[in-house]
């Protein structure tokens, strides 16, 4: 079909008269479908026809124009301008009209992304591409497709803080697992450059212990940084995996992390010389995986460590002697660590510049303030929260026609009269 000038005021003349009841919206989403070959036929066409549509009142046919626009090549003189467009509907569109046609609203965000990316200029989708996620979720509870975007938005315009923003969800419902595996690896990163490395190990943790049946690049890039995440928030590392993780992980990660496993083994000798030794042998490999600096901040951590370890053993000591035991340069630098360990609640210790002594302390905290009740509270309201939620999954897949088809494909599989009761482990 060509296009012309009658054929899409025709269009846009629908557009208006159908965005403003909910039958009327969905006699023009029918419309829509069967105009798509109409609307991708000619660029020149679209862009005018957007000035003349309002995307807070004619979302849905804005949003069929917009992406067919989007999808055609764009100069690069254009593109900023289409840029503005696109934010300018993300945040002002109608989610009950968009949440009619999901897809199409992806492409154009996944499409806008693109060209920030080709800008190099990644702080103007990370605003829009959080309003895009909100719009898009039936619930908080609900993986998007744009997640990973938003979160790798966040990683390249260092928005941490943001980005965490969507961290805090608790997330039950997910459409595509290749998402969860980038979400949750994206997820991580973002948690390192905020220091919140409780958080980054239980992302990490989450894709190296997902379920997968071949390994992915996801999951070995996840476990080298969940070894150094593990050394600079726990001290130390195991090599043993969880039982839930699949056999494929646990046969195959550790041949692709060698160079990690062995910093973790320095690490765990405590003598930052060697340890130093390693990192600069083995330089190279951890620039190219873009680890150095996560790598340099596991070599600061053995400092914290090693203070840590002194105030098992003393009660007071002295910032020379404290340089001289975890290796430090002079007393001044033993000084700096001691007092931002102090800031950060890693030990409890006041320090007598008259003197240059340092006296370690128990800890204050005596959980009975205010604020703390608060906290203990909140944290016993989530996991509430969370035990239902689970008990509700639980009751749903117990009834699943599919899951009990797949239980009982399993069961057959084994042999009852060998054991007490069922089986340690099957495949679901």
């Amino acid at each position: 079909m060509n296009l012309n000038m009658n054929s899409m005021e025709s269009v846009v003349a629908q557009i208006q008269g159908l965005s403003s009841n909910s039958s009327d919206i969905t006699q023009l989403h029918n419309f829509l479908k069967q105009s798509e070959e109409l609307l991708h036929s000619d660029f020149s066409r679209l862009l005018s026809s957007l000035a003349e549509l309002d995307p807070s009142i004619h979302s849905l046919g804005f949003l069929y124009i917009l992406e067919a626009c989007i999808s055609f090549p764009v100069a690069k003189e254009h593109v900023s301008e289409l840029l503005v467009s696109v934010a300018r509907f993300i945040n002002s569109c109608s989610t009950e009209q968009i949440q009619l046609a999901p897809n199409k609203f992806i492409s154009v965000c996944k499409k806008f992304k693109d060209h920030v990316f080709g800008l190099e200029t990644p702080i103007r989708g990370v605003a829009p591409m959080l309003t895009a996620i909100r719009k898009l979720q039936s619930s908080p509870e609900q993986l998007t497709t744009l997640h990973a975007d938003f979160l790798l938005l966040c990683l390249l315009a260092k928005c941490y803080k943001t980005g965490f923003s969507v961290l805090e969800d608790d997330i039950y419902e997910i459409d595509q697992p290749r998402e969860f595996f980038l979400y949750c690896y994206y997820g991580g990163m973002v948690c390192i450059g905020q220091k919140q490395f409780r958080k980054a190990l239980e992302l990490l943790h989450n894709v190296v212990t997902a379920p997968m049946s071949t390994l992915n690049a996801i999951a070995v890039e996840a476990y080298k940084k969940y070894i150094l995440v593990s050394l600079i928030h726990l001290g130390q590392f195991s090599t043993s995996f969880p039982k839930y993780t699949s056999s494929v992980a646990q046969r195959n990660l550790k041949n692709f992390s060698q160079p990690y496993l062995e910093l973790s083994n320095s690490y765990g000798t405590g003598r930052i010389s060697e340890l130093e030794t390693f990192v600069q042998t083995n330089k190279e490999k951890f620039e190219s995986d873009n680890n150095l600096g996560l790598v340099m901040q596991v070599v600061s951590s053995m400092y914290k460590r090693n203070i840590q370890r002194l105030t098992q053993t003393y009660l007071t000591l002295s910032l020379q002697d404290i340089a001289n035991t975890v290796q430090l340069r002079d007393p001044k630098q033993a000084e700096m660590h001691v007092l931002q360990m102090i800031e950060d609640g890693e030990i409890y210790a006041t320090i007598n510049q008259k003197d240059g002594m340092v006296r370690f302390l128990e800890d204050p905290e005596q959980y009975k303030t205010c604020g703390m009740i608060e906290h203990i509270d909140s944290s016993i309201k989530r996991l509430m929260a969370v035990s239902k939620k689970l008990t509700s999954m639980d009751e749903l897949m117990s009834c699943d026609p599919m899951y009990l088809g797949k239980v009982g494909r399993e069961r057959q599989r084994f042999d009852f009269d060998d054991f007490d009761g069922v089986p340690q482990k099957f495949t679901i």
